[in-house]
Formats: C-alpha cells, structure tokens, sequence
C-alpha cells in the first residue's frame, strides 16, 4: 500500500456522525477507567454488605485489575479479527451486564468473578479508543481529539474515589455498579448502530496463538498479582509472592519468544522499534506512577494525620480534577502552537514543582496548603499527556495502532502498578527508618523531653496512676505521626527527582511532523 493509498481516506471533513460516534466511545472508555478507582473509597462498605474478610476484601480491586492487564494487550488483535464495531460492542455490552452483577453479588467469591469479567471484557474499551482516535480523524485533528482521549484517562482515576464516597454516602455502595448501567446499554447500542470503522478479518481466529495468549496472561497476571499484594505480604517472605513470580518470569520468556517466531502474535511488539513509540510508552509509565501515586498519596495523608472521611478526601483532591477539566482546552491549542517536546517539557516540571511544594509538609496541612500542588498536578498531567499520545501513537502507520494502543495503554497501568508497590514500600521502609532515628533523640535524660512528659503527665492526671503512661503513650504516637510525615516528604522529594529526570529524557525524542504522513485515516 502506497502513502497515497493511505492518505486518501483521511482527505474528508470528519463527519457529525463520525465525532458522535467517538464520543461515545470515549464515554464507554470513562466508565471503564473510572472503575478501577470508584471502589477504592468505599472497600469498607462493600466489605461489611458482603460479609467478607478484611484478607478477602482487597480482592475486589485486584481481580478487576489483573483482568484488565490481560485484556488491554490483547485488544488489539481482537479489533482486527472482530472489527472495532464488534469489540467495541462486546466489551461495552459485557462490561455492562457485569456491572449489573457486581451489585447483585450476595457472597464475596460472587463479587470476585464478576469483578474479574468486568475488568476483562471494560479493559478492550481502552485501547480500542486510543486506536480508534488515530486512525479514523486526520493529523489536523490530533490537537481536538487528543485532549479528549487525555482528559478522560486522566480525569477518570483522579474523580473516582470522589464520586464514589458520594455513591456510597448518600445512597448505597451497589450503586458503584448500578451507575455504569444505563449509560452502558446506550453506548452499547450505539458501538453497534454508528461504528463502520473497518471490517472483521476471521482468518485472524484460526493463526490465533493460545499458547502466546496463555503466556501472556500468566505473565502479566502474576506480576499484578506480585506488584498488588508485594508490600502486604512482605515481598520475598511470602511463598505466594516467590511462586508468581517464578511464575512470572517463566511465563515472559515464553511470551517474549512466541512474540518474536509466530507469525500473528497476540500482542505484536514490533511498535517498540519506533524511538517516538518506545520514548511515548516510557513517558507514559511514569505518568501512570505519577496519576495513580499521588491519587494514592494524598488520600492516606488526609486519612491518617487529617483524619478525613473518604467524602472529606474526594472534595479536598477533587481540585485536581477541575483542574485537568479546564486545561484540556488550553493542552488542545498547544498542540497546534508549540513543539510537543516544549509542552512536554513545561507538564513534567510543573509536575515535578508541584511534588517539590509538598515537601515541605507538616501534620497540619490541609485542601488550602494542598490547593496549588494539586492545581499544578491536574494542569501538568493534561500538558503531558496530549503530546505523550501523539508522539507515542501519531506518527504509526495505520496498520500498527491498534496492536500499538494496547502496549501504550498497558505501560501506563503497569506504571501505576509498579508504582503503588514501590510507593508503599518506600513508606514503610522510611517509617521505620525516620522512627528509629526520631526515638534516638527522644530519651528520658533530654531536658525537652523530661518537660514534655511532665506536662503530659499533668494534663492526663485524671487518669491516675496510668497519667504517666498515658503521657507515654502520646509521645510515642508523636514521633510516629512524625515519622510517617517525613517519609511522604522523602517520597515526594523522590518524585520530584522522578520528573525532573523525564525533562532530561526529552532530548531523546524525535519532534513528530503532525501536518502529513501516514496514519490518520483508514
């Protein structure tokens, strides 16, 4: 096929039928990204309805999670063989009947399965979107679609615990799920009824690798599963945690190695020869630990030393989601101005500004000491991402992008996932570390220290003869709040280090010529 061949199609006026239909696609894709956060807020709740144990109830994340980190890859070849009318339809429509039967779920083994289809089937949504935004809309359009694609899967994780302490509070924890309902059918029925997109290619089902597939689902599964429950487990202690990822291991390099000898891989890693793909996906894994370490982040400070309740949490971190909301506009229009490499530039140092103020954090901060930090996350995460899709994605020829979506869609979640193990790693390490040091200082022959437990003692003197252990008591429970402060200062130090090194990564990247070119129609 020549560039003319290639070319001709994206020569059209994008029609209304073809942006209506996009958009609700990308309503379809909101709802599945919006879930893997809307329960984190309200675990408790469903914990106490479903009768489950506080060992069962983490189960409820990580089943949909590690579903979905299967589906995502796969997605791809899956568009190809069904055509994206038909994946599309099947994800939205099984995505939506298994979010009827999450509400449903009576026991916590019910809630589990129906977890784990509802992450498989909502995690072809994701990407399906992705490809389809950079192959049915022209390169001049990039800067309109763009920031759409971006701002949904931004916004999507950064409003769902918000979203969901209101569910939980005001009606009941089943409406986590009731929710995607209604909007589901309606996206389902129009993926079937507007989608036109291309055409199935059955041959594709008979040169299906089960072997590549069952590799991959191995790997990416037990490394989930490693990357989830790592830090409760105590990593390497727990035969649970060695055995997946052994398990792990063995599985990559039988996947690695179906990917590279069969003729149709079920996930074609080819894309990654592309400098612009391979920096795009790298950008794009630390963003994933940047969205979902800080959505992680902030809520245990407020809960831990603010006391905050998950509705108190959801209106104190939803600035950041306003923020992106009212910056996907501006993100838009730079694209048509600026070099995607300077607006890259400008989103991870306001980033790394942004984690660098929390530094200086005491156990008094609250949502007006947390307002620009938050601002200046929301406003970066939208700079970064609309030039990360386009650099990692715009610039493929069209044949590629669907298998290219699922591997970029899938760094960002491994980002996430990686980065919630190493985030809670760090902090215990840190705690421990900051608390050994404190308790140094703090001994019974220091003056302060000998005034402090006196004037404990004396405001605890109603109690008896336990005021002194009392006071006691409450000095431990200072260095401990200390301890646990000055570990987030450590990780939000290191965060910072984080971006700043992305800055420096910049150089490496090749400035995309958007005006023409392959890709953008089909």
């Amino acid at each position: 096929m020549t560039d003319t061949t290639m070319a001709a199609p994206a020569q059209p006026v994008v029609t209304t039928r073809r942006m209506l239909t996009f958009l609700c696609m990308v309503f379809g894709m909101f709802m599945a990204i919006l879930d893997i956060q809307i329960v984190s807020a309200s675990l408790s709740e469903i914990q106490a309805g479903l009768g489950a144990s506080s060992d069962e109830i983490p189960w409820v994340q990580t089943s949909y999670l590690i579903a979905e980190v299967i589906m995502i890859p796969l997605s791809g070849y899956l568009s190809r063989m069904l055509s994206t009318r038909w994946m599309f339809a099947i994800s939205a429509g099984g995505f939506t009947a298994m979010s009827f039967m999450c509400a449903t779920a009576t026991t916590i083994n019910e809630m589990i399965l129906w977890r784990t289809l509802q992450g498989f089937l909502g995690g072809g949504m994701i990407p399906t979107v992705f490809a389809t935004a950079y192959l049915i809309f022209p390169r001049e359009k990039f800067s309109i679609v763009s920031p759409v694609i971006g701002l949904v899967a931004t916004l999507a994780p950064t409003i769902g615990p918000t979203l969901g302490g209101y569910l939980t509070d005001f009606m009941s924890w089943h409406w986590l799920f009731l929710i995607n309902v209604i909007p589901g059918v309606f996206v389902t029925i129009a993926a079937v009824t507007l989608i036109d997109f291309d055409e199935p290619d059955m041959s594709l089902l008979d040169k299906f690798d089960w072997t590549g597939f069952a590799a991959m689902a191995v790997f990416l599964g037990s490394l989930e599963y490693v990357l989830e429950e790592g830090t409760n487990d105590d990593w390497f202690q727990s035969e649970h945690i060695v055995l997946f990822s052994v398990l792990s291991g063995a599985a990559a390099l039988l996947f690695f190695y179906r990917a590279f000898t069969v003729d149709e891989p079920v996930a074609d890693l080819r894309a990654f020869g592309n400098k612009n793909f391979a920096m795009g996906s790298l950008f794009s894994f630390v963003m994933g630990i940047g969205l979902y370490g800080l959505t992680y982040l902030y809520p245990v400070y407020l809960s831990g030393i603010r006391g905050y309740t998950a509705l108190q949490i959801g209106e104190t971190m939803f600035v950041s989601g306003l923020a992106m909301f009212l910056t996907a506009p501006v993100a838009g229009r730079l694209m048509s101005v600026l070099d995607p490499r300077v607006m890259m530039g400008i989103g991870f140092g306001g980033f790394a500004l942004g984690t660098y103020l929390v530094t200086g954090l005491t156990q008094d901060w609250d949502f007006y000491e947390l307002l620009l930090p938050q601002i200046l996350r929301g406003c970066s995460l939208m700079l970064c991402m609309v030039p990360i899709n386009n650099i990692a994605l715009g610039m493929l020829p069209p044949q590629m992008i669907k298998n290219a979506s699922g591997l970029f869609n899938l760094t960002r979640n491994l980002g996430g996932a990686v980065g919630l193990a190493l985030i809670n790693s760090f902090l215990t390490e840190r705690r421990a570390f900051h608390y050994e040091r404190l308790a140094e200082s703090v001994n019974g022959a220091r003056e302060p220290v000998q005034e402090t437990m006196s004037m404990l003692t004396q405001a605890y003197a109603p109690l008896g003869d336990t005021a002194p252990t009392a006071a006691l008591n409450a000095v431990k429970g200072m260095v401990t709040e200390q301890a646990f402060i000055m570990s987030f200062i450590d990780m939000f130090m290191l965060l910072t280090l984080l971006f700043v090194c992305l800055l420096a990564a910049i150089f490496f990247v090749e400035k995309p010529n958007l005006a023409g070119g392959g890709g953008g129609g089909h």
